[in-house]
């Protein structure tokens, strides 16, 4: 029972967050508002949301070649289809359920390679660890090429008078201080909920010793690099699609770029605090804010209905193709 609610809640949280964030903004929308945004919607190049979707599918493409490097590691040499099918499955089932995607797509692949399970979690850990060494990359280089609009929008708030260098110091040294606090309990502490911290930062480190370790690690690096690249270019190309966007510099693109994809975090595959994400930023850069929540929902949309097809178009595909294995099984 208390697991039927655990993962009830898991749905149930992430889709509330994500209507509410809806309802948000359109309670304070007016007729004009309404119109603006349908006007947006209109004047949308969605040839460019197409090619948007191309170096998508060139991601997913390149993150199943990736993922056949820790296992090939291993010993074991899974097909290129059923990586990229599971690899697709797994972000079909994250639009439903946040985070599982990761675990059907390890029991997708056991199943048709007979992989053992327990391996193929660990080289997700390990793809994971490397996708989030790239993510906090993104998040630092954004809080220092933007610095200065940052220190002028906390100004506008009132925040800096609010905190002066001597309150960030001591605030700093009390964060600390609760970390070290907080690192002394999970590695002392009995508490099966300790107990589960300690195993999932096991499971980083040795995926990180297991990405150092790889004999193609190069590679690896490689296709992580180039993952990103693609994630990237299908979220710049998307700005020719819109005129009044247009004139947004690319620090304000990668801004929106990385909020936008902390966002989808939130939210069941980030229905909702996408688009409100990418019109927060645009705002910053003088796009009005119906344009930049219309254009959100127009890329949230485009990749949503990418993720749905080549999802659907898998879990179709995967049994179909390894058919002799589950004769034999």
């Amino acid at each position: 029972m208390k697991k039927t609610i655990i993962s009830t809640l898991k749905v149930i949280i992430p889709l509330g967050l994500g209507i509410f964030l809806i309802w948000m903004v359109y309670k304070d929308l007016t007729p004009e508002n309404i119109s603006d945004i349908n006007k947006s919607f209109h004047e949308i190049n969605y040839v460019f949301l197409l090619l948007s979707v191309l170096f998508g599918i060139f991601s997913h493409l390149s993150r199943a070649w990736r993922w056949k490097y820790p296992l090939n590691h291993l010993g074991y040499k899974p097909k290129i289809y059923n990586s990229f099918f599971t690899t697709m499955i797994g972000y079909f089932a994250n639009m439903g359920i946040p985070r599982s995607g990761e675990i059907l797509r390890c029991g997708v692949m056991s199943k048709y390679e007979n992989i053992p399970f327990t391996k193929l979690v660990g080289t997700v850990i390990a793809e994971r660890v490397a996708d989030l060494i790239i993510l906090f990359l993104c998040i630092a280089t954004v809080f220092f090429i933007q610095f200065d609009l940052l220190k002028n929008y906390f100004i506008e708030l009132g925040l800096l008078d609010k905190f002066s260098p001597i309150k960030l110091l001591i605030i700093g040294i009390t964060f600390l201080i609760l970390i070290f606090i907080f690192y002394l309990i999970i590695t002392k502490s009995n508490r099966s909920i300790f107990t589960k911290i300690r195993l999932f930062l096991s499971g980083i480190k040795e995926g990180i010793q297991s990405i150092l370790m790889m004999p193609n690690r190069g590679w690896f690096l490689f296709h992580t690099i180039f993952i990103w690249l693609m994630y990237f270019l299908m979220f710049y190309i998307t700005f020719f699609s819109l005129k009044d966007i247009q004139s947004v510099p690319m620090g304000g693109v990668f801004t929106a770029f990385v909020l936008g994809g902390v966002s989808i975090a939130a939210t069941n595959g980030g229905i909702g605090a996408y688009p409100l994400a990418i019109s927060s930023v645009l705002l910053l850069y003088g796009v009005e804010e119906t344009t930049g929540y219309a254009f959100g929902w127009a890329i949230w949309t485009a990749q949503t209905i990418m993720i749905v097809v080549l999802g659907l178009i898998s879990l179709l595909l995967v049994s179909k193709l390894n058919q002799s294995v589950v004769d034999d099984n």
